[in-house]
């Protein structure tokens, strides 16, 4: 299966990752180490390298071929300023996705997550058939809680000390959102 590509804003544009892309989001996580590192796991030294990335990507890819996770990258000007990922999906009844999504210090504050966000519900909806979105935020992420609530997602509860984010356990807020109503198939 094949998802195509979307303009998001002037120049930026949402595709499916590539291997070839492991130098460019290197790039992208060492420009952006600081600001993701407060929402991040923690982080070892090897993933701020090549072979790091090319392993993560290698890894994300071969879960896009089974399935179980759609990864994409945000690019424009020249690099690459954010990824999107649906991970842990299951079909049966339940056909259900997680989100998770970063967007470049450089560019927040123009849209590209809600348009992001918009595009991956949509590609959830119409090229896998799932019926359902959740995402987490944690609780002090209040940016990112806007995104997904003016994307349609509804909080739907919060879960203590849910992921381990850097270096502690940390209370997140879930969201949902509800795509369909079709009957599974």
């Amino acid at each position: 299966m094949t998802i195509p590509p979307v303009s998001l804003a002037d120049g930026i544009t949402m595709r499916l990752a590539v291997q070839e892309d492991a130098e460019a989001l290197l790039d992208a996580y060492v420009r952006n180490r600081e600001h993701l590192r407060p929402t991040s796991p923690h982080r070892d030294e090897s993933f701020f390298t090549r072979d790091g990335q090319a392993a993560r990507l290698r890894d994300q890819l071969e879960q896009w071929e089974a399935g179980r996770t759609v990864p994409w990258v945000l690019a424009g000007y020249g690099r690459i300023l954010g990824t999107v990922t649906l991970s842990h999906i299951v079909l049966g009844p339940w056909r259900n996705a997680h989100l998770g999504y970063w967007v470049d210090a450089g560019h927040l504050g123009r849209g590209l997550a809600t348009a992001a966000t918009r595009f991956a519900c949509r590609a959830a909806d119409e090229h896998l058939g799932l019926h359902r979105v959740e995402a987490s935020t944690l609780v002090e992420n209040v940016p990112s809680q806007r995104v997904l609530l003016g994307c349609g997602f509804t909080r739907i509860g919060s879960a203590p000390e849910y992921l381990h984010i850097a270096g502690a356990w940390r209370d997140h807020l879930i969201f949902q959102r509800v795509l369909n109503d079709r009957p599974a198939m």
